[in-house]
């Protein structure tokens, strides 16, 4: 995973294990055109060979993941995901409620 993510913060881990399940892959003719252009491959399988984990750093939460987070989350003890998209769209929010409060006052 790479370091400075927004997945590798919410793991707090370089490695992790997750069950890749799809049938479509990431096309790695694309790669460079899209990393040139914002997205970042943050995971990837351990022989390299798979992108596991895209985001896009310009956007509050863009994250993507080639497997299901929800085999591993329960209401009580969220999938890592789960627990950072919820913190972030409340951040988003909370932030909007400022601003638009600040442009009232101002």
């Amino acid at each position: 995973m790479k370091p400075g993510s927004k997945a590798h913060a919410l793991y707090g881990s370089d490695l992790i294990h997750e069950r890749h399940r799809h049938r479509y892959e990431f096309n790695c003719l694309y790669e460079r055109a899209l990393t040139e252009h914002g997205l970042e491959i943050v995971g990837r399988s351990l022989d390299g060979k798979f992108v596991e984990i895209i985001e896009l750093p310009s956007h509050p939460w863009f994250v993507a993941v080639q497997f299901h987070p929800e085999f591993k989350s329960k209401p009580l003890s969220p999938h890592p995901l789960f627990a950072g998209f919820v913190d972030a769209s409340h951040r988003h929010k909370t932030t909007e409620r400022h601003q638009a409060a600040a442009s009232v006052v101002g």
